[in-house]
């Protein structure tokens, strides 16, 4: 495989990544991203949609995602609270299309008889178990620096994996990572010691790229087009922050006096439906085949 030239900012790109990845790698915090994807909700309305999250898991994630400026919190009262995507969200959701359709590309999936015809084919997965089981492969600590550096040279030694993706850490440091990428698919030997990206392995660049352009956007409050709702009142310091964890509430309609949700649309990105998050049940993970990334 040709080497590949990577631009100066390498590094920063790289940081930008593994810091959008740990955003998104907690479990279920995509599911609760594509959950608030078209409109915003209340808690209550929230939970029936994970109905697997207890209420010790959903809160950390929503706090979790309104603390990156992901999510925004609006509170009309103090037992009327809202969810709903950021601008930094709503940016977010083609990412995770691009995610989404590298993991039903290349990830295994198991066979189930068709209703029309009772033949086998492979099952549906949906796009947020997709996403996640992808995440779950790449997201690990040093795998993305192990991949990236193999997308740069085209093949290398564990020597200059150790080097280059985990300086620091010593040769030994790199086998545990290293051994978890080719039993995952995504790399493998080259038969003269050193290693090099498998096919799924070199597919990720686009998946790459998609996260390194969304980590790499201005605040969305410095661009009047990419602004979404109220302006906020103060911006938080950190990675992602774009929006405050807390939105000023405007005057609430007659609709919310009732008890109603504000229903707030996100133009922007993809429209995902409600199938897209789940499927006629909630999927296991298929049991590890040879033939592809396992999940």
């Amino acid at each position: 495989m040709a080497t590949t030239a990577q631009p100066s900012t390498t590094p920063n790109d790289l940081s930008s990544v593994t810091k959008t990845l740990d955003l998104l790698a907690p479990r279920w915090s995509v599911w609760v991203l594509m959950t608030l994807s078209s409109q915003s909700l209340r808690y209550a309305e929230i939970k029936p949609r994970l109905p697997w999250l207890a209420d010790g898991q959903l809160h950390p994630r929503l706090r979790h995602l309104t603390n990156a400026g992901v999510v925004e919190r609006t509170e009309y009262a103090p037992r009327h609270v809202t969810y709903g995507l950021a601008g930094r969200g709503a940016e977010l959701l083609p990412v995770l299309a691009v995610i989404a359709s590298w993991g039903d590309t290349h990830l295994e999936k198991n066979l189930v008889a068709s209703k029309a015809t009772g033949e086998l084919e492979p099952e549906r997965m949906p796009p947020a178990q997709n996403i996640d089981d992808t995440l779950a492969l790449i997201a690990p600590r040093h795998a993305t620096p192990i991949l990236w550096t193999l997308q740069a040279r085209g093949s290398a030694s564990a020597t200059t994996l150790a080097t280059e993706a985990m300086p620091g850490y010593g040769l030994t440091a790199v086998y545990k990572p290293l051994d978890r990428l080719v039993a995952d698919g995504l790399v493998t030997g080259t038969g003269s010691g050193d290693f090099q990206l498998s096919a799924s392995g070199q597919a990720l660049e686009p998946v790459f790229q998609a996260i390194s352009a969304w980590a790499g956007l201005p605040p969305a409050e410095a661009d009047p087009l990419r602004r979404r709702g109220p302006a906020p009142s103060q911006t938080r310091s950190g990675p992602w922050a774009t929006t405050p964890t807390r939105l000023p509430a405007p005057a609430a309609p007659a609709a919310h006096s009732a008890g109603l949700a504000l229903a707030t649309t996100q133009p922007d990105g993809p429209a995902w439906k409600s199938n897209d998050l789940f499927s006629h049940r909630i999927p296991a993970r298929p049991i590890t085949r040879a033939g592809g990334p396992r999940r």
